[in-house]
């Protein structure tokens, strides 16, 4: 099984970036331990222009993920588990394979499901593993009824928050996802059928992860899903009951969902 390993310096700027981006009153230092999921803007997969598809995203088969003949993109959700925290400005290793390739029939067409793990290091040491689940689909058919939307469970623990273009761009940035449905309003209308910028899916899951850690404690796993694509005009509210969590849209769809442990 092919895989890939790539190293990052973890410099403490970068993360730096990310807390303001996110609207953290934080800042990190060398040796700093890392909140859950910063490790996205670390590991930068640095592709020329020449090797990207028509949506940004480095051209499949070419690298680790193969062509499943199916051109939208989306990440679907994911797994993660922390044995020990990430800290800022130590070499870091991560080593990233692909665990399970899958296509089949949905409600709205052919899909491909593609599954990732990535185990990072430092000093040796396991300190994440994450599996990452990414679907791909066909271009949206206009004339295809809209499948219904998850209603959201009734609200507890909730907080409101709403994303600006610039926080989008300064978070395709960091993470050097060159996705255009996040950046290119045009693209996102006119070629993946959404009605605007769509909020990252990882941005949002990374506020659920820092929404679980202030009001659970330290986290050992998260798992997410994404239900429905999130807009970046609409107010979302994150919202928690126990160890579950979700995040809700402005008309009580569940946009996606999680559990903390």
């Amino acid at each position: 099984m092919t895989e890939i390993v790539t190293t990052d310096l973890m410099a403490p700027s970068r993360a730096n970036a990310l807390a303001v981006t996110l609207g953290l009153d934080r800042t990190f230092a060398q040796g700093d331990a890392l909140p859950p999921f910063f490790h996205q803007i670390y590991f930068w997969d640095t592709v020329p222009d020449t090797g990207l598809g028509r949506d940004g995203h480095p051209k499949v088969g070419q690298g680790l993920i193969p062509d499943m003949g199916l051109p939208r993109r989306m990440w679907a959700g994911g797994q993660l588990s922390f044995p020990a925290p990430l800290r800022a400005g130590i070499p870091a290793e991560k080593k990233s394979r692909v665990m399970s390739t899958k296509r089949k029939e949905g409600r709205s067409g052919p899909l491909a499901f593609v599954t990732l793990r990535h185990d990072i290091l430092q000093d040796g040491k396991l300190r994440v593993r994450e599996m990452q689940d990414l679907v791909y689909r066909e271009d949206p058919d206009p004339t295809a009824p809209a499948v219904p939307a998850k209603p959201a469970p009734a609200d507890s623990h909730t907080e409101t928050v709403q994303f600006s273009t610039t926080r989008l761009f300064r978070y395709s940035a960091l993470t050097f996802n060159g996705h255009r449905i996040h950046y290119d309003a045009d693209y996102a209308r006119e070629v993946e059928g959404y009605p605007g910028l769509v909020t990252h899916g990882p941005l949002l899951a990374q506020m659920l992860m820092l929404k679980a850690e202030r009001e659970l404690g330290p986290l050992a796993e998260f798992k997410f899903r994404g239900l429905s694509p999130a807009i970046q005009s609409e107010v979302l509210t994150l919202c928690r009951a126990g160890r579950k969590l979700w995040v809700r849209g402005p008309d009580g769809r569940t946009v996606m969902e999680a559990e903390a442990q």
